[in-house]
């Protein structure tokens, strides 16, 4: 039986972890990998205090290294499901393997959301991607789009600058949303042309990504356009799938919290991170809410017993 059990290995799950360990708690935090956005997504950060410029990816070895020099438990896995018993919680992971604990953070972050469009789960992994930093070396000198126009879709265009020859950004809107700082560095590449009022309709090939089909929302015209990998970049969902019945969700399916405590409405379960309520998806923002999850559930499980 363990005081703490953290779901995720984000940001926020690890800062839930190294705060957790301080207070002396037994933990356990179970993740399915370390880094989170940050170590998938996160090209160049230049806005977490204490570092200028680091690699998302260095970043995350960071977080993860601390997490492991601390007092804790840690198991490789998926949450299946996570039911509220008399002690507390139990925990079942898709391995079917089970562990209890008075208190539980919810820390598992948001998956991609995909663009639902003919072509895209048949081509997965054949050109279709959500991971730039995992598959963008694979296109060196080819020609590739993303869609989206905000700033995860302005950074993955600027690490793919380094591979590949052309990159069309699709926005579906009449401009793109990403910080002005982002599109200056993306047009000093000389490699990205941007579509806006582009709506995407197909992805085409057969064994591989061969062109993508939109139409062009002026005109009302469907073009086709000739690339070898789409980058998807439309945002993402809160993953919350095994924890339906026991916290109250927004209509963007993230999870309320109470904002001092990131407790929910189940006693003892707390939610930190990218999948709560909340406009500032930040890398910062996450770790300030695994501090106060951490915090407050070790008050709680203190008042347990």
């Amino acid at each position: 039986m363990y005081d703490l059990i953290i779901i995720g290995g984000g940001p926020a799950g690890i800062t839930a972890g190294i705060y957790a360990a301080r207070q002396k708690l037994k933990t356990l935090v179970i993740a399915k990998s370390f880094g989170g956005q940050v170590a998938k997504k996160a090209v160049e950060i230049e806005n977490y205090p204490g570092f200028q410029k680091i690699p998302g990816m260095d970043l995350a070895k960071k977080f993860e290294d601390h997490l492991r020099s601390q007092e804790i438990d840690i198991e490789k896995e998926e949450t299946g499901s996570i039911k509220k018993t008399a002690k507390g919680f139990t925990i079942t992971t898709l391995t079917k393997k089970k562990f209890e604990s008075t208190a539980v953070i919810l820390a598992s972050g948001s998956d991609p959301r995909p663009l639902e469009v003919p072509g895209e789960k048949k081509l997965l992994g054949k050109g279709v991607s959500y991971c730039s930093v995992c598959d963008g070396p694979m296109f060196r000198d080819k020609t590739v789009s993303i869609i989206g126009g905000g700033n995860s879709a302005f950074e993955t265009a600027l690490f793919l600058s380094n591979y590949v020859t052309k990159i069309y950004i699709m926005e579906y809107g009449k401009e793109v949303k990403a910080e002005q700082a982002s599109q200056d560095l993306v047009n000093k590449s000389g490699k990205v042309e941007i579509i806006t009022q582009a709506d995407l309709k197909e992805i085409k090939g057969d064994k591989l990504v061969k062109s993508i089909v939109y139409q062009d929302l002026t005109t009302k015209q469907d073009k086709e356009l000739p690339v070898e990998a789409v980058f998807v970049e439309i945002g993402y969902q809160p993953a919350t799938s095994f924890v339906k019945d026991l916290v109250e969700f927004n209509d963007r399916d993230e999870i309320v919290v109470e904002p001092e405590t990131c407790s929910t409405k189940t006693p003892g379960l707390y939610a930190a991170g990218d999948l709560n309520v909340g406009k500032y998806k930040q890398i910062v923002t996450a770790c300030g809410e695994g501090a106060k999850a951490a915090l407050a559930s070790y008050e709680y499980i203190k008042k347990q017993e």
